[in-house]
């Protein structure tokens, strides 16, 4: 028993080094990979670190194809890991950069500026898909083939936006982004694995400790698929590029609401009743548009923070009161 804690315990932290690493890895190649392309660190982290941090979601996703019973699953975290990603990841982001680096948010909040347009669509899209989905019922296939061409239309449109592009530097370092995307990929994959093992640790600590299924289920695992938007995000605003971090947490939001939702529906051999996850749809909804006014008023600071968590905190009173916890 003891060995069994002590060893979970050292592959959770040896997770939480290695996740640290990783995001360090992830942020810095995007970094690059925005320079020499000439995409701003916004779109990067909408169309690369987005993707690559949704990775748990998309493996969720296509579980339905094999287990269709895990259906509601999938559609359950997808809601819910946009609640996760604005909520408790921005407010975070938002709590951290307001207190210990006030003086630096003039930088970041010029970089959003130019990039609200896509930010607006994306944020637009993950509250208006909701709705109508809550409103039609009964979904299938065929509206699970319209969100994925809804995302796969949008993301040709972000590709063909681009700035001026980084000269080569001495030595021929920026020849090329393939390198960076590559670094940038296995980073984010070395993220999506040690939050695996992180979040199987954790669970089997808690277990171990006597703590019930049905709360770590709730807490543990739904938070674990949302580890590495929040790995990647707070590693970006540390080091100023508050910009990237909200690119990556809107465009998950986005590809969660189109690309994983639409892959989910697709593979799924009935249809999906949406309104059992009315809960989750509103608190999506709620979210969206507090951040929407956080962006449009250009309100970024350790208060916005602040409100985001209480949202995140009343969302977690409700969803588990009915389950007297």
């Amino acid at each position: 028993m003891v060995q069994e804690l002590l060893f979970n315990i050292l592959i959770l932290l040896g997770s939480l080094i290695i996740l640290d690493k990783a995001s360090d890895i992830t942020i810095r190649n995007s970094i690059r990979v925005a320079r020499i392309t000439g995409f701003t660190n916004t779109t990067v982290g909408f169309l690369l670190v987005a993707f690559a941090t949704s990775l748990p979601e998309l493996f969720i996703a296509l579980l339905a194809a094999f287990m269709p019973d895990t259906i509601g699953v999938a559609i359950g975290n997808v809601l819910g890991s946009n609640i996760v990603n604005i909520c408790l990841i921005l407010g975070i982001c938002f709590l951290w950069m307001g207190i210990r680096n006030p003086g630096k948010m003039e930088s970041p909040l010029s970089e959003v500026k130019k990039e609200t347009g896509s930010l607006y669509f994306g944020i637009f899209i993950a509250s208006v898909i909701p709705l109508v989905l809550l409103s039609l019922g009964q979904v299938s296939r065929v509206v699970g083939a319209v969100l994925i061409l809804i995302f796969v239309y949008y993301l040709y449109r972000l590709s063909r936006v681009r700035g001026p592009r980084e000269e080569p530097g001495k030595g021929g370092e920026a020849k090329g982004p393939g390198k960076y995307i590559l670094l940038s990929l296995l980073g984010a994959m070395g993220i999506v694995a040690s939050s695996y093992f992180l979040v199987d640790s954790a669970s089997s600590l808690a277990i171990a400790l006597g703590i019930p299924r049905v709360v770590i289920g709730g807490t543990v695992v739904a938070f674990g698929t949302s580890i590495p938007e929040l790995a990647t995000s707070l590693s970006a605003t540390r080091k100023g590029y508050l910009d990237l971090a909200l690119g990556n947490i809107i465009g998950s939001c986005f590809i969660n609401i189109t690309g994983i939702l639409g892959v989910a529906l697709v593979l799924s051999p009935f249809q999906v009743d949406i309104a059992a996850f009315a809960n989750l749809v509103v608190f999506t909804v709620l979210t969206n548009l507090f951040f929407w006014y956080f962006l449009s008023s250009e309100r970024f600071s350790w208060r916005e923070g602040l409100v985001l968590l209480g949202i995140y905190a009343v969302f977690l009173v409700a969803s588990f009161s009915g389950y007297g916890l």
